[in-house]
């Protein structure tokens, strides 16, 4: 598929705050910029949780898009799924205890909505927006596990109260899908639909 000039390639811009989705696509070589969007993160009712996050994935993106008519604008929104139950970032220390009493010893998915609004190769807007699901194997805690992860301060920034590429790495023997996905931002899917709407080598270094 043929790219634009660098000349005329525009910026990427990322609506997220998330120093995990940063680091993801500078180490994956992207070039943006950060702005991040806030929006009202409630869910709706009778909203599946796949729709909820690729909705705040749209919201995110549609709240910054208008200051970059000519730029791309990704917007993304991760959760944890678990026994139908949507697992955001913890309120206080004992709610993530309450969700990694919830993770312990079983399954669960983490679903990460994204969505990339720009204009395309041919000067029409563009809105797309997806989402990776990841199943995520974590063997059982004890109490003093929990207790003690809290204490690192780790999980409250977290969605689900724990981080996959930090001290709950211990606790994963097993992963299906795309590890990233659970870190915050499913790379390969964002490079496939950079790559689909026509913007290729000029977003990455």
């Amino acid at each position: 598929m043929a790219t634009m000039s660098q000349s005329s390639m525009p910026q990427l811009i990322l609506a997220s705050a998330s120093p995990r989705r940063s680091e993801l696509l500078r180490t994956a070589g992207f070039r943006f910029t950060i702005h991040p969007a806030d929006v009202d993160e409630s869910t709706h009712p009778c909203e599946r949780p796949r729709d909820y996050a690729m909705r705040l994935a749209r919201e995110k993106a549609r709240a910054i898009r208008a200051e970059y008519a000519t730029d791309l604008v990704l917007g993304a929104d991760t959760i944890v799924l678990v026994k139908d139950e949507i697992l955001g970032k913890p309120r206080d220390a004992a709610d993530a205890a309450r969700m990694l009493r919830l993770l312990s010893g079983r399954s669960h998915q983490v679903v990460t909505g994204v969505c990339l609004i720009g204009a395309g190769r041919r000067g029409k807007d563009f809105e797309d927006a997806r989402a990776e699901t990841t199943k995520v194997f974590m063997r059982p805690l004890s109490a003093e596990e929990i207790a003690s992860y809290i204490a690192t301060a780790e999980p409250m920034d977290k969605a689900g109260a724990y981080a996959i590429q930090g001290r709950a790495s211990r606790w994963i023997p097993k992963i299906i899908g795309c590890y990233f996905n659970v870190v915050g931002l499913p790379v390969p899917l964002v490079s496939s639909m950079l790559q689909e709407h026509g913007f290729g080598g000029g977003i990455g270094e």
